[in-house]
């Protein structure tokens, strides 16, 4: 019974050694437009080795190397055309390099590794948009509480972070995971120099600029956003002044007709009993 169990175990081994499949994933970012390169990283220096490249998990065949005899297979066109003149592949290390990368290039790579052992590995590419250098510009709103604004722009980003910076302290930031996007962020009352940075996980743009020249100085700005409300004051103010004085101007004049009324009346009933008396 020993004998058997011993016996299994040692056909277990060696049906793993055989048939070695490794389950991590490595995961590689690059950003749009560059070039990537997977590196089985061969342990078994066999100069047989049978390499072939599948684009996602078992899927189409991209790539295949027999180093038994050099020859190099390159699948030019793959799924859709998409690795068209984009593939290389190194007749010593069996790596992938994948040139003028795009988002369509994105995803799982398998290479299979086979001799007197068959070993497979995967590698889970991701690729970034290349990032846009964020957009400064001066923003006066008709809200008063944002006159003196800044505000900072991207365009066409996806699974970025826009933040605005002072030194190195974080004022404020937005985030988006779809592509194709428009960011903006405001920042209320600059004064002094600040930095702008849309970021993801393998790059980043940064725009800096002083506030000087763009947005008055936070005492200034205070200034600047209650104007509007003492020229309102004031012109209510003067709305009642005038008001005021009308009144006044009338109820003078009405009082002074009143008395040229009384005193008419006065001298006709004089007159009256002057002529009676008579």
């Amino acid at each position: 019974m020993f004998e058997r169990l011993v016996l299994f175990s040692l056909c277990c081994c060696r049906l793993v050694g055989v048939f070695g499949d490794s389950d991590a994933v490595k995961s590689v970012s690059v950003t749009e437009g560059d070039s990537v390169t997977l590196n089985p990283d061969l342990t078994d220096k066999q100069s047989d080795n049978l390499i072939m490249w599948n684009f996602k998990t078992n899927g189409p065949l991209i790539a295949k190397l027999n180093q038994a005899t050099n020859d190099i297979s390159i699948i030019d066109d793959g799924p859709d055309n998409r690795f068209r003149d984009r593939l290389k592949l190194d007749h010593q290390t069996g790596s992938l390099t994948i040139m003028n990368i795009t988002t369509q290039h994105a995803g799982v790579y398998q290479v299979t590794i086979s001799s007197k052992t068959k070993i497979i590995h995967r590698f889970n590419v991701a690729v970034y948009a290349r990032l846009p250098v964020p957009v400064i510009i001066s923003d006066s709103s008709q809200n008063s509480s944002s006159y003196c604004s800044l505000l900072c722009s991207v365009v066409n980003v996806g699974h970025v972070t826009l933040s605005w910076y002072k030194g190195n302290s974080l004022l404020s930031s937005i985030s988006v995971s779809d592509f194709n996007n428009s960011l903006s962020l405001r920042v209320e009352c600059l004064d002094g120099s600040y930095s702008c940075v849309v970021n993801n996980p393998i790059s980043n743009q940064t725009q800096y600029i002083n506030s000087t020249g763009l947005c008055r100085s936070c005492s200034e700005c205070a200034f600047c956003c209650h104007a509007s409300e003492a020229v309102a004051r004031l012109a209510v103010s003067v709305v009642v002044g005038v008001a005021t004085v009308a009144i006044v101007v009338y109820d003078i004049t009405s009082r002074k007709g009143v008395n040229e009324r009384r005193r008419d009346l006065l001298m006709q009933y004089k007159m009256s009993v002057h002529d009676n008396s008579m």
